[in-house]
């Protein structure tokens, strides 16, 4: 993907981004699929970029339950607001897939020089709104873990996908686990829900593809 065209850096030329350049706040890393690309305790001074794959938002309390907060793929930020906060990550953020990220030092590039040129500003209006973003992400998440039910949550959260994707035919971003994490449930229990409803012809699926039948019923 062209760099330039990541929503982070919408607005800024080429030639700002060769100035931003010039402060070597950038750096970029390949990481394969499960790999850690950050540690829930680790100090951020960087955000992340991706720049190909996929990563999740992920959190393991001390009995080792696992909870999948997001999902982000290409042209998507994560640790914006520990690096702005100069605070530890409180979650451990992983690689989908073989995935490619650009870390940008925030310190490094908020010193005063930067702060004269156009695309100073251009960034932090960007990083502003992509934050905003991932904000939302995490909220619709407290939809769906919000309902009572297996069913609640998994309607809640096939529906937000359908409306975002714009299409009854959506793929979902997880497997049947990371699905059965994201929503807080058992996977037996997910797996059980998702067969009743098949059955009761409120859905079609194939692995992570689902097709919802009898809208509004």
């Amino acid at each position: 993907m062209d760099i330039l065209q990541i929503p982070l850096f919408s607005g800024i030329s080429e030639n700002s981004f060769s100035q931003m350049q010039t402060y070597r706040c950038m750096r970029r890393q390949t990481f394969p699929r499960g790999a850690y690309i950050l540690r829930a305790g680790t100090s951020v001074r960087e955000i992340g970029v991706l720049l190909s794959g996929s990563v999740h938002i992920e959190t393991i309390d001390v009995w080792g339950n696992k909870s999948i907060l997001s999902s982000l793929d290409t042209g998507k930020i994560f640790a914006e607001t520990y690096a702005l906060c100069k605070e530890p990550i409180l979650v451990d953020v992983v690689a989908a897939e073989k995935t490619e990220i650009l870390f940008l030092d925030l310190q490094q590039l908020q010193n005063s020089a930067s702060r004269n040129f156009d695309w100073y500003v251009t960034l932090l209006q960007n990083l502003l709104c992509m934050s905003a973003r991932n904000n939302l992400a995490l909220s619709a998440r407290i939809f769906c873990t919000g309902a009572k039910s297996v069913r609640g949550r998994v309607l809640t959260y096939l529906s937000a996908q359908a409306v975002q994707q714009g299409s009854t035919d959506i793929t979902l971003p997880f497997d049947r686990q990371q699905m059965a994490d994201y929503l807080n449930l058992d996977r037996s229990a997910l797996s059980r829900e998702l067969s009743r409803m098949r059955r009761e012809g409120l859905l079609a699926y194939h692995k992570n593809h689902f097709t919802l039948l009898q809208l509004g019923k």
